[in-house]
């Protein structure tokens, strides 16, 4: 699963951190770090995290790992 986030958008009310602690953090009182991609396991709580950003910053995107861990482009 890969997360992108829109730190231009983002203003730091860490909703994330609250609801995916072990993917999201907050540096200081501002700077947001995040890991942009993240194992299955994780899913739910990136969700949550997504639809708890009060402006929208979060953008969850589920790739097919089975391509690739395999390289297989076709």
């Amino acid at each position: 699963m890969r997360i992108v986030v829109d730190l231009n958008r983002c203003q730091a009310f860490a909703q994330c951190v609250f609801m995916a602690p072990e993917v999201f953090a907050l540096h200081g009182e501002e700077a947001l770090l995040y890991q942009p991609r993240v194992d299955d396991m994780h899913r739910d709580d990136v969700l949550r995290a997504a639809a708890a950003c009060p402006v929208q910053a979060i953008l969850v995107d589920r790739l097919d790992t089975s391509r690739e861990t395999s390289g297989d482009d076709r």
